[in-house]
């Protein structure tokens, strides 16, 4: 970082002395410069440049978060029936801790997740159901698949909580803000004093454009928040479903959770 800002100040200020005692001597003395309008063109295109990357960089952690979020819920669900084969001492427990870490995860760490953050509740639940692995046969065929697809889950969750917090960092939205701002400020100034009627048109498009993007990038840089954020409804159905199935083969009131999996005082 350092290297790059002398070198930077280097250039700039070389190019400063060679302005003010070459230039006349090389070029002639009136030889005409670059003029403000000659450089508003490379700093648009900087400014459209950083946004593309960063509208870029936001829509891959969109798209991993959506990713891991159905991976999660398929994963979950397959633990679920994958338990139905489990010894008969496990079964049950195990499928109710199924059931409980997805009420906690869409009741509880879904909204902590709005505020970039995790939440230990499910946690309770996970932990409970390695307890009842390690009551298991390590030789029984079920139970090298059931601590692969508990393997799956977490991996699945942990990408999904890493990606509630945002991927481009503060510095680097500043620098976008700044680009943007700079860029329609220059634009602004060199528009011309007369018959300027459309030119303000068009800028005031262009910031409309440029700040409607920021917004944009904002929004699904937090992909569990916002006006497009991802809706809990793929693990909300594997709870729907295993609660259903759940309920069905153990009858009301044998879940050890209430509706927002924490543990109920009967469990």
């Amino acid at each position: 970082m350092l290297i790059a800002l002398l070198v930077v100040a280097v250039a700039v200020a070389a190019g400063f002395l060679a302005n003010r005692f070459l230039r006349a001597r090389l070029m002639g003395a009136d030889a005409e410069g670059v003029g403000a309008s000659d450089l508003l063109e490379p700093l648009l295109t900087l400014a459209v440049l950083v946004l593309a990357f960063v509208l870029v960089m936001a829509s891959e952690s969109f798209g991993s978060a959506e990713k891991a979020a159905r991976t999660e819920a398929g994963v979950v669900d397959h633990l679920f029936e994958v338990a139905e084969y489990a010894p008969a001492a496990q079964r049950k427990a195990i499928q109710a801790d199924v059931v409980c870490y997805t009420r906690a995860v869409h009741a509880v760490e879904w909204p902590a997740m709005v505020r970039g953050e995790g939440s230990s509740a499910p946690s309770v639940w996970t932990t409970d159901i390695r307890r009842h692995f390690k009551e298991m046969d390590p030789n029984d065929a079920v139970f090298g698949i059931l601590v692969q697809a508990d393997q799956d889950r977490s991996e699945a969750r942990q990408n999904r909580i890493a990606e509630a917090t945002p991927a481009v960092p503060p510095a680097f939205s500043w620098f976008m803000l700044i680009s943007v701002a700079v860029t329609l400020a220059a634009l602004a100034f060199c528009l011309p004093r007369k018959r300027r009627g459309a030119e303000i048109v068009l800028l005031l498009v262009l910031a409309g454009l440029l700040t409607g993007s920021l917004l944009i990038i904002h929004d699904i840089d937090r992909p569990y928040d916002g006006m497009i954020a991802i809706q809990p409804t793929a693990i909300d159905n594997t709870k729907d479903d295993d609660t259903e199935d759940y309920l069905a083969a153990y009858g009301p009131g044998s879940l050890p959770c209430d509706l927002m999996g924490k543990p109920s005082a009967a469990a």
